[in-house]
């Protein structure tokens, strides 16, 4: 495999001098996410050639694999031993890779409760702008001292650097699983979700669509079934839930599917934000604080922005079928001159994946 390191690094060395943009990619299936970027005109790096689980020891909750790995590939091997990637990465497609995953730093249902990719990086090795071959962080958390640069590579978009390996904190999967529905208006589903996250009560995922709140409950049996009894609603039987949270996850569902006209928004904020004013549909997440809003592609996008902004978070056009620019929530003055900074210090030529971030980057 270091033949295959010594090969990107020849590639990196080689644009960096020339300053020829290189397009960084693995399995292809986020593609859609951020910023259009003109392939034709960058040499593309195809980060699958590095693959494989490195160490995984199932006593220590500790996983090290290679960025080129196959997401299936890695979760299957932690199924065997009762194990999870716990923060429900997206797939998107069949060839999903690890370094896919890190790289757009997006998570799935269980997120709210159990944490987001971030919290879960423990260390990467990575190759930056130079070709040097770098190594941040480690293999348990007390190892993490210092600036975190490890987790700095999380949703960076491959705009740092191209990611070798990656050490991750896995979880024990849970005993007992069961998801309940419920038919209730959006205030009120908000309103349930805020206080049960402020009970101790195992809720792993929430899902709020056409006036009916999805629920789903994790943990060893007793809890699960105290819980039933408490909260109520009705379950979803057999392998149900199941389908239903990976339809979700994997957006699939009907909501997502937008149609040539439409723009998928996704807005994180506050989770005690009151129903948002917005035309379109609405899709709710993560106890209320993750927003997904179909609308009209012509749709004021800086209105978004806005009320995103009031909401205390920020919003991303998740996905459209027209080629578009700036797609992230605009950056303050001085976090864009901490970003500029970044990018120089880890990629001094401008060279990795130019712009896929922002387009400033």
């Amino acid at each position: 495999m270091q033949a295959v390191i010594n090969q990107y690094q020849e590639i990196i060395c080689t644009a960096a001098e020339n300053k020829t943009p290189l397009s960084i990619y693995g399995g292809n299936t986020k593609q859609f996410y951020g910023n259009a970027t003109s392939i034709q005109y960058t040499t593309p790096v195809d980060a699958t050639f590095y693959c494989g689980i490195v160490d995984y020891d199932p006593a220590e909750l500790v996983v090290t694999a290679r960025a080129g790995t196959r997401l299936s590939e890695l979760e299957a091997a932690l199924e065997q031993q009762g194990q999870m990637l716990a923060f429900e990465p997206p797939h998107f497609g069949v060839l999903a890779t690890l370094g896919g995953c890190v790289a757009t730093g997006l998570s799935g249902p269980r997120r709210a409760t159990a944490g987001s990719v971030r919290d879960f990086v423990l260390g990467v090795r990575m190759l930056n702008g130079k070709g040097e071959d770098l190594h941040f962080g480690g293999r348990v958390m007390k190892n993490v001292a210092g600036y975190d640069v490890s987790r700095l590579m999380v949703g960076a978009l491959g705009t740092l650097g191209l990611l070798l390996e990656i050490s991750f904190k896995v979880l024990p999967k849970p005993a007992a699983e069961m998801t309940f529905c419920m038919s209730i208006d959006e205030k009120a589903a908000i309103d349930k979700m805020n206080r049960w996250a402020g009970q101790s009560l195992p809720i792993s995922a929430t899902c709020y669509r056409n006036n009916t709140l999805f629920f789903r409950i994790s943990g060893v049996e007793s809890a699960v079934k105290a819980t039933r009894l408490k909260l109520g609603g009705e379950e979803l039987q057999g392998e149900e839930g199941a389908l239903f949270w990976r339809s979700i996850r994997e957006q699939t569902d009907r909501f997502f599917q937008i149609d040539k006209n439409k723009n998928l928004w996704r807005l994180s904020i506050a989770s005690n934000t009151a129903p948002l004013s917005l035309l379109g549909d609405q899709l709710i997440e993560w106890n209320g604080g993750l927003r997904w809003l179909v609308c009209d592609s012509e749709d004021d996008s800086q209105l978004i922005y806005r009320v995103a902004e009031k909401a205390g978070g920020h919003a991303t056009l998740f996905r459209s079928h027209s080629v578009s620019n700036g797609v992230f929530h605009p950056l303050s003055p001085t976090i864009l001159k901490i970003h500029r900074s970044l990018k120089e210090k880890f990629d001094p030529a401008g060279i990795l994946n130019p712009g896929r971030f922002y387009l400033e980057l």
